[in-house]
């Protein structure tokens, strides 16, 4: 079972390839049923386009550690930020992008977050677009070093 968890959770997201399914929390589980290695997978959002890649990622890295496998989209709970590991967290701020600051609330969907640059560690960031590289992040800007990073959006 351990090794069946240990080959899913492996497999880098293919759109932020300095994390893992697993920092980022959308490996849920990974149990074994008559035989089957079965991994259970929440999307970050449903609109995501990388989710049918990562499952497939899953999968494949499953079947390549010698086990049968099957992929369960698991919908609710919603994927939230709040799952991204420590580790995760660590990884994309060394990776240059910001992770997402505190808890999920309400004032997230309104931008209303202080965000601490990834590369000098000052506060003084301005956001410069809701969007960044990716739907799931926004683009900010350091006045300290100057710097554009992504931010990881509360979500």
């Amino acid at each position: 079972m351990t090794d069946a968890w240990s080959a899913a959770a492996a497999v880098p997201d293919p759109e932020v390839p300095c994390v893992t399914v697993a920092d980022l929390g959308i490996l849920r589980w990974v149990r074994m049923e008559d035989g089957v290695a079965v991994a259970g997978v929440t999307p970050t959002y449903s609109g995501c386009p990388a989710t049918l890649a990562i499952e497939m990622a899953i999968e494949v890295a499953l079947r390549d550690a010698g086990f049968e496998a099957r992929i369960e989209r698991v919908i609710s709970p919603a994927w939230t930020t709040d799952w991204i590991t420590d580790a995760g967290r660590e990884k994309l701020r060394a990776y240059g992008i910001a992770p997402p600051e505190g808890a999920v609330g309400k004032m997230a969907l309104f931008g209303e977050t202080e965000v601490t640059c990834p590369r000098c560690g000052s506060r003084d960031t301005i956001r410069i677009s809701e969007f960044g590289s990716t739907a799931c992040k926004a683009q900010y800007q350091c006045r300290a070093c100057s710097e554009p990073f992504d931010y990881f959006k509360c979500i």
